[in-house]
């Protein structure tokens, strides 16, 4: 084999002497070969040797024509691997792009698995890069940076307060509670300031006098400490009444907004969802709402109440003092000006620390579905440390906000404490003088204590509304986002499907990357057709497209003679059943799985599909039957009855078009068997594509299309097309030889399909 062993094990002299003097100018005196690879085929998958090799410090790679390149071993650089039609492929990505892809017969494929183990050891032993990592990515952040560049990108616009008008779409139906809401506010926020008005005339009529010797006029007292209690009673019926209605209405909000969220999530296309992380998404539709209700319901609330309170108050002060009034709100420019300061700084710390939140959420959502991965491998330190570095980010962002806030709150206090010491001294000034009361003094002070306290809670409001302004835009950065598979305007409606589908001149462009171009193809109906080419042909992008989850960028896909961009959605998927090469369970029973596709089925259809997967006899055997739980994802069951059940959740919808996507690819020989013979019953009648790893599980298929770099390069059946000697023949010679390797060397171990690192 081309593999070598690192020094430990002995020097790298296995490697030819033709490569190894090409190899030399890229080696400094102590960056040692560690191990290579010899490449048999080019990117046209012609016979051409080439050099794959990692260094110490590099990965080099020497093309037939004797180009070098080479690429330090970074964090960020991955090699992949997998295999196909017995051609392996090698693929070198950075957080950004594929960099390179080398191809091989499969004959070096434990040369490439050493290459590739090499390189992960060599990459991780590497020195770090003295900037911090992005948990979320591990993109390098700059030290003199918040947050990853990288997933902040999606937005770097702040948040603006005015964001939580667009709000009002999910508050107009409940306008009138609202209003409702409102007045019970205004006449609660009355009530309470009845009681400092009447301590006037108990201090000056009551107390005073009696003080100067005059007699307790009892019936008053009464009368001013009846007004006091009525008050207080009024105060609090007005304000558990608009408590209640106004927390009622923002929980409905709430609920409208998540709904809302989560059905227009649903209605976006896959490539929406191929840029955004599954802990991400739940925090927004989760946190983020929850967020909103609680200002909704009490912050707003309580701000609406404090500007009515202050304002109420301040008109009831100038008119017992207008003097005294000035002096009682000297300190209030001071506090609009830190408000604004303060305003300022949180108005993007609040995203930041949304995002960074979602960091912590997306290690949640990636480690525990894939929790057997995670044990497999024993990686669960790896991930603990990743999870408390996603943590100590979140509390530094965290921590950096509260230094603002730790000292703005003081600081309004402080005023409002100053502010009541200038009214004491300039209220006894006035006394000594003639100019006031000690009664007016009095009222003034507890109407002053509601003042400052309401000002101080006011200037509360900041933090709230800047954290739901945050959450707002987060929310609405989803609603805003339209779907690349669109609704048509007049939609048409199919009728009789019968399968037929055609494809003229189709191409597919991912951002500036063609995927597909111009691909000429037509489905008869109940044809099946098998979709035959090396990874990264375009296969599966071609099945994306009939299942209409892309639109074409350019051309027509038609289906029975209809453009499918003219068909609703929802209607065209409901004559596709797919069949996928790893299929998905939902948590809940056998029965729920197989009619997901069609929740109203009788039990007997459910039944009559499991018999045709071949299913019904493994269901019967299981504790309770069709009612047992799969657990989640389906991990109570093994990858052959999952993907019988999936074959029977396909079956019951009765699909005129069907997807076969590598559906016995991941499962071994007898379980294949069981799951083929499930296949032929549901192929029967049907327009069927069906892609598969082993080509001889297409033999059955009427006609093969094969794919080369997004086109359709041929198409027969298999006995033409292996007489044509074309690209099919390489593929199937090149499988058939890994076969017979395999079948010369039993006792080797089954490697998988794929791996990465």
């Amino acid at each position: 084999m081309h593999a070598i062993s690192s020094p430990e094990h002995g020097p790298a002299t296995t490697l030819p002497e033709q490569w190894r003097a090409l190899l030399a100018p890229c080696l400094a005196t102590d960056d040692a070969l560690q191990a290579y690879l010899i490449t048999d085929l080019d990117h046209r998958l012609h016979f051409a040797p080439g050099l794959l090799a990692v260094s110490r410090r590099q990965l080099h790679a020497i093309a037939t024509d004797g180009q070098i390149r080479s690429w330090p071993l970074t964090p960020d650089l991955r090699l992949t691997h997998h295999d196909h039609a017995g051609v392996g492929t090698l693929e070198l990505f950075n957080d950004r792009e594929r960099l390179a892809v080398w191809r091989y017969t499969l004959e070096n494929n434990l040369a490439a698995l050493r290459l590739i183990s090499e390189f992960a050891l060599q990459r991780d032993a590497a020195p770090r890069p003295p900037e911090e990592v992005c948990p979320r990515c591990n993109t390098p952040v700059p030290s003199d940076l918040d947050e990853c560049p990288t997933c902040s990108r999606e937005s770097n616009v702040a948040p603006s307060t005015w964001t939580l008008f667009r709000l009002w779409r999910f508050a107009r139906p409940y306008r009138w509670q609202l209003l409702l809401g409102f007045t019970l506010t205004l006449l609660a926020t009355a009530a309470q300031l009845v009681p400092p008005y009447l301590t006037m005339p108990l201090m000056d009529d009551v107390l005073i006098p009696f003080q100067n010797g005059q007699p307790v006029d009892w019936p008053l007292v009464s009368l001013y400490l009846g007004g006091l209690f009525g008050a207080a009673v009024l105060a609090w019926l007005l304000g558990w009444a608009r408590t209640l209605i106004l927390a009622r209405v923002s929980e409905r909000m709430g609920r409208d907004l998540r709904t809302t969220t989560y059905r227009h999530l649903l209605g976006l296309s896959l490539e929406y969802f191929g840029g955004k992380r599954t802990g991400d998404l739940m925090a927004r539709i989760g946190n983020e709402t929850d967020r909103i209700n609680i200002f909704l319901s009490l912050d707003l609330l309580n701000f609406a109440t404090d500007v009515l309170m202050i304002t109420m108050t301040a008109a009831i002060l100038f008119s017992i003092n207008p003097w005294l009034a000035l002096v009682t709100l000297l300190p209030l420019p001071i506090i609009g000006w830190l408000i604004h300061v303060v305003r300022e700084k949180l108005r993007t710390g609040f995203e930041k620390i949304d995002r960074v939140w979602a960091e912590v959420t997306n290690v949640l959502a990636d480690t525990i579905p894939g929790i057997r991965v995670v044990k497999a491998f024993a990686q669960e330190k790896r991930e603990a440390e990743r999870f408390a570095a996603a943590n100590e980010h979140n509390l530094a962002m965290n921590d950096k906000l509260n230094k603002t806030w730790s000292l703005f709150t003081p600081t309004i206090t402080l005023l409002t404490e100053v502010g009541l010491l200038v009214v004491w001294a300039f209220g006894i000034w006035q006394i000594a003088s003639g100019d006031s009361t000690v009664g007016t003094l009095t009222a003034f002070l507890a109407y002053i204590g509601r003042f400052y306290t309401r000002l101080d809670s006011m200037s509360r409001i900041v933090s709230a509304t800047q954290r739901a302004a945050s959450s707002t835009k987060r929310i609405f950065d989803i609603l805003d986002h339209v779907s690349s598979v669109p609704e048509p305007s007049q939609p048409v409606h199919l009728q009789n499907v019968r399968g037929r589908i055609e494809l003229k001149k189709a191409s597919f462009r991912y951002g500036t990357r063609a995927v597909t171009q111009d691909v000429d193809l037509v489905i008869e109906p109940g044809e099946m057709i098998g979709l035959v080419g090396h990874s990264g042909s375009g296969k599966s992008t071609l099945v994306n497209l009939i299942c209409r989850f892309y639109d074409v960028s350019a051309g027509q896909m038609l289906i029975d003679g209809i453009d499918v961009r003219s068909v609703p959605v929802a209607e065209f998927r409901s004559h596709i059943g797919l069949v996928l090469q790893e299929p998905f369970l939902f948590f809940g029973t056998i029965a729920d799985n197989i009619a997901y596709g069609k929740p109203a089925a009788t039990r007997a259809e459910i039944i009559a599909a499991a018999r045709a997967a071949h299913a019904h006899e493994f269901i019967l055997r299981l504790p309770h039957g069709y009612d047992s739980l799969v657990g989640e994802r389906g991990q109570g069951l093994s990858g052959g009855e999952r993907q019988r059940i999936s074959i029977a959740r396909a079956l019951l919808i009765d699909p005129k078009i069907l997807i076969l996507d590598e559906a016995t690819s991941a499962v071994d020989t007898e379980t294949e068997k069981e799951i083929q013979k499930a296949l032929d019953n549901l192929v029967k009648g049907r327009t069927t594509i069906a892609i598969a790893h082993r080509l001889s599980t297409l033999r059955k298929a009427d006609r093969l299309v094969v794919m080369d770099r997004g086109r359709v390069v041929e198409i027969g059946n298999h006995d033409a097309l292996m007489a044509a000697e074309g690209h099919y023949h390489k593929l199937y010679m090149a499988q058939a030889r890994n076969v017979d390797s395999e079948a010369a060397e039993p006792a080797a171990p089954d490697l998988p399909k794929t791996t990465g690192i």
